[in-house]
């Protein structure tokens, strides 16, 4: 038996094993008792909210909805745990960031307001992009232990196109952000100004 051959049984065997701890999930019962627990906990939450006014309050609900919403995609990925419902959990906690970061920016105003929700999506955007690129990370390291060397290549260049798809959709989102700021200036100054960021971003 050569070193690879014994190398790829082994690691072959390390994943049966971490399987095996992977597929340990929640008892239907735990699984109801959690929705139940948390539904109670955004009711609350919510009520608590009731108190408030204007845009607090308006705050006060988008973060409770986030937490109930983060908190459901936590006990599914408990429930029924693999890459993709983990894959989940960072997905839904970006769209319950991103509400919350938008709905504080309705306490600024004018271009400062733009700009305030441009980099909120921006965040959401790089958070989605990171989650993206494990998700297809871990999918291309299953496929490298099942498949050949040929299989493995292809992985390395599925994660490798992750990551340039996740830079680039990180860019755009800046760009946005930067294009944005140009809206403080007028006439040729914020003709320069998109100039500038164009050229910095290739555009």
């Amino acid at each position: 038996m050569n070193k690879f051959t014994f190398s790829v049984i082994t690691l072959a065997i390390g994943l049966v094993s971490s399987a095996g701890v992977m597929a340990q999930s929640i008892s239907n019962n735990e699984f109801k008792a959690g929705k139940e627990k948390i539904s109670a906990e955004y009711k609350s939450a919510k009520t608590a909210c009731g108190s408030m006014s204007g845009n607090a309050k308006d705050i006060c609900a988008a973060e409770a909805a986030g937490k109930e919403k983060n908190a459901l995609a936590e006990l599914d990925a408990s429930y029924t745990p693999s890459a993709k419902t983990r894959n989940q959990v960072r997905v839904v906690k970006a769209e319950s960031d991103y509400a919350v970061a938008k709905q504080r920016c309705d306490d600024i105003a004018g271009n400062a307001k733009d700009v305030c929700i441009k980099e909120a999506k921006a965040a959401e955007t790089a958070a989605k992009a990171d989650a993206k690129v494990q998700l297809k990370t871990s999918d291309a390291k299953v496929t490298e232990i099942e498949k050949t060397a040929d299989a493995r290549k292809k992985a390395d260049t599925t994660t490798a196109d992750a990551r340039k798809d996740a830079k680039d959709d990180k860019s755009d989102a800046q760009y946005e952000v930067e294009k944005q700021k140009c809206g403080a200036f007028a006439g040729d100054a914020k003709d320069q100004c998109l100039a500038k960021v164009k050229l910095s971003f290739g555009k």
